[in-house]
């Protein structure tokens, strides 16, 4: 994601990333604050990565308890899979078959603020490229966002 972030670093139409951090797949994400930015740094990925995008606050992405903005991105973008996975990893209930399968999951959202497209864990961010081609520019026929359209969302 940090290289998609620098390609599309523009002014008009920047690509803006967000990560979440989730615990409910195979309780990979046991940190809080500051020790997930240390774990990204010196675990995995380690070698001193540090992400040039926004890490939001530690949510649930499924289950009971689920965080509202990924039951509306949910709602919006088909699953790109049909697999639910292996339920003794995943640590929420109920379980559906619109649950977001893994850690690495993406959506894709456009500069009005509506999500277009949802891509597997698997599914890698420079793969995603021609998309986000396609949404910058449809963001500059439309002369940029006219607004923060995630501050809302966030």
């Amino acid at each position: 994601m940090n290289a998609l972030v620098k390609e599309f670093d523009t002014t008009r139409c920047p690509l803006k990333v967000f990560g979440v951090p989730c615990n409910q797949f195979g309780l990979q994400e046991p940190g809080e604050g500051v020790e997930i930015l240390n774990a990204l740094q010196y675990v995995r990925p380690g070698k001193g990565f540090k992400p040039n995008f926004d890490i939001l606050v530690k949510r649930d992405v499924n289950g009971k308890n689920e965080d509202a903005l990924f039951t509306w991105l949910k709602s919006l973008c088909p699953n790109p899979t049909t697999l639910i996975g292996d339920p003794t990893k995943l640590f929420y209930s109920p379980i559906r078959t619109t649950d977001i399968k893994w850690n690495f999951e993406k959506f894709l959202i456009d500069h009005k603020g509506h999500p277009r497209k949802r891509y597997t864990p698997g599914f890698k961010p420079q793969d995603m490229k021609n998309d986000i081609q396609n949404l910058v520019r449809e963001c500059l026929q439309d002369k940029g966002p006219s607004k923060d359209v995630f501050q809302d969302v966030f």
